[in-house]
């Protein structure tokens, strides 16, 4: 594991416990993040609705994990801060799936998740806990085994569920410390609005709390931080705004044949430009990240072969790819922990 990005994995928890609270305006491709960046954010996160829109796919696990890791590496080759991805709930079938995910994004720079209990497909009723609690555990292990303080961000959507209004405070609170628990190092409750339920939360949380304030009228960080807010996320709110602009700007000019709006506030070419020479250099070393103790699992096999084949001919296991042929579970597992060569003594199935 690179120095630097050690360095960076301590810093994204130092921030959790700054004077402020951590603000993260979320970002869905190189383009956005080093905007963020430059704005002077101290670490960068994703969206995953914003990435999975700019791809043009829906959100909700929709976009592939070939697309989501190479989106992710790109904006890994422009920033210098800390960079954390939301990986929605894990992608794949089981907690090896989503270790394997993330130790791809270990290996391309990220120090740092977010993931989800979420709600069963189709449904607002939520998934069982213990279905995260697994998955924590994994990437924990897969973390430990890199010798990398990785972040956990589990996010929980009692507040997005058909659970009575009365219940979700008190489910919200055992979910949280099942899932801290299992290893995580925040917790974030989108939908959580109540000065109260928020104070009572961040009291009885050994962790950071994260609340989402990507909607109009979300109180000012000032105001969470008196609650003990120790994180706020404004997800996809960001380019939600911009698509808004964008069409504003494209409606101007197709309706009235002027430009003012687009006119008023712009870059200008250099200044574009100037957001990516500072950082050009990363990109080389950032492409030439080795593949160390991933194991064979199917996303491994991505990061392994990518010098040697197009992402598009890579097929993985998830529940949004076509792939039928996986290694058994147990195989992945070790290999993910241990490397290929813990898989070679043990023989192959």
């Amino acid at each position: 594991m690179h120095r630097e990005q050690r360095i960076r994995a301590e810093l994204f928890h130092q921030l959790h416990a700054g004077p402020a609270p951590l603000m993260l305006p979320n970002a869905w491709d190189a383009a956005s993040a080093r905007v963020i960046e430059n704005a002077g954010a101290k670490a960068i996160a994703t969206t995953s609705a914003g990435m999975a829109w700019a791809l043009g796919y829906p959100d909700g696990e929709q976009l592939p994990v070939q697309e989501l890791l190479a989106a992710c590496r790109r904006i890994c080759q422009v920033v210098t801060a800390p960079v954390s991805v939301d990986i929605e709930r894990g992608y794949g079938r089981d907690a090896q799936d989503t270790g394997g995910l993330v130790g791809a994004l270990i290996q391309l720079g990220v120090v740092g998740i977010n993931i989800e209990d979420g709600t069963e497909p189709g449904m607002q009723t939520l998934a069982h806990p213990s279905v995260l609690c697994k998955r924590i555990a994994c990437v924990r292990a897969i973390a430990q085994h890199h010798d990398l303080p990785f972040f956990i961000n589990a996010r929980i959507d009692t507040y997005l569920s058909n659970l009575p209004p009365e219940a979700r405070l008190e489910e919200t609170r055992r979910r949280a410390l099942a899932y801290v628990d299992a290893g995580a190092d925040g917790i974030f409750v989108p939908g959580l609005a109540n000065a109260d339920e928020i104070a009572t939360l961040a009291r009885v949380l050994p962790v950071p709390l994260n609340v989402y304030a990507g909607y109009p009228r979300a109180p000012e960080s000032h105001a969470l931080q008196q609650l003990g807010v120790r994180r706020i996320s404004l997800g996809c709110g960001p380019m939600q705004a911009t698509l808004a602009h964008l069409g504003a700007i494209a409606a101007e000019a197709l309706d009235d044949g002027r430009y003012e709006t687009m006119g008023k506030r712009m870059l200008t070419p250099a200044e574009a430009n100037g957001l990516f020479r500072s950082v050009a250099h990363t990109a080389e070393q950032t492409r030439d990240v080795p593949y160390v103790g991933m194991g064979d699992g199917p996303v491994a096999q991505l990061v392994a072969r990518q010098r040697r084949a197009p992402l598009r001919e890579i097929e993985l296991t998830t529940r949004n790819s076509n792939a039928t042929e996986r290694a058994p579970a147990w195989r992945r597992l070790v290999a993910s922990m241990f490397g290929d060569r813990a898989t070679a003594k043990a023989g192959s199935p």
